[in-house]
């Protein structure tokens, strides 16, 4: 009886120590899944879709694409490790080619809306914009949404202008014409085919400010957005990670700040 005592204790101590071993080796193995899921998202290149017709934020300049956004996602990508592609289309078209699986990121001086958050998720706010109403600069007749009665607006496909045109038209009675960029949209005014625009602040503001565009803005901004960068939702929550964590470090560190003063001071 004392021996076959003896011989049980032993077995239930060899048990319960493989037991802990296989604990331990499944914990281990966890951590170094995670680890590895985060140095294969460093390793990895993304493609960021662009509008490249949106300075300050894309444009071409000598053959180059620049702009905010352009430095800013350069900058988070140096500061978290990663690389990325980018590849320049119609705004309207990052969102579908992100569900697509063509893009990894998305920008563009993308508007934060509970509409696009259904399909994908964003980084934390990086600029302050809204939409400003805009006429040529000899347009006495235009001065508020009020007075857009029976005229014609034109506006980007895509864009939260376009949206906000679109929920308002019924109520200030006017007509909308769709372009798919903003070189089309200025067009549209410059020769007198439309009688405003409706476009983010700080691109027309720069746009204004920098070429020989007869416009000018009237009244207030008409909303207040907030830009964010996107990733698809629910997909690649390390990369948007090292997004938020690379942009905290930029505005800590000065860098952004050195971002925003090159092109709107």
């Amino acid at each position: 009886m004392f021996r076959g005592a003896e011989r049980m204790k032993k077995f239930i101590l060899i048990m319960v120590l493989s037991i802990i071993s296989i604990l331990l080796v499944a914990c281990g193995g966890s951590d170094d899944k995670t680890s590895s899921e985060k140095e294969n998202a460093e390793d990895k290149t993304y493609v960021v879709g662009v509008d490249n017709t949106y300075p300050p934020f894309e444009f071409e300049a000598d053959g180059e694409l620049v702009g905010i956004d352009i430095d800013l996602i350069n900058a988070i990508a140096e500061d978290q490790g990663f690389k990325i592609k980018i590849e320049q289309m119609d705004f309207s078209g990052i969102i579908p080619s992100m569900q697509a699986g063509e893009l990894d990121i998305g920008m563009g001086g993308m508007s934060i809306t509970d509409e696009r958050k259904e399909t994908v998720d964003f980084s934390d706010p990086y600029f302050e914009a809204g939409i400003s109403l805009v006429i040529a600069d000899n347009n006495t007749e235009i001065n508020s949404l009020e007075d857009l009665a029976g005229k014609r607006v034109v506006i980007k496909n895509g864009t939260v202008s376009a949206k906000f045109a679109e929920e308002n038209k019924d109520k200030y009675n006017y007509e909308i014409v769709q372009v798919n960029d903003s070189t089309s949209m200025f067009q549209e005014v410059t020769n007198g085919t439309v009688d405003a625009l409706m476009e983010d602040y700080p691109v027309i503001s720069y746009a204004i400010a920098v070429s020989d565009l007869k416009f000018k803005i009237v009244g207030d901004r008409l909303t207040g957005d907030n830009y964010g960068i996107s990733v698809l939702k629910g997909k690649n929550d390390e990369l948007l990670e090292m997004i938020d964590k690379g942009l905290t470090n930029l505005k800590e560190n000065g860098k952004y700040d050195e971002i925003l003063n090159e092109y709107l001071d």
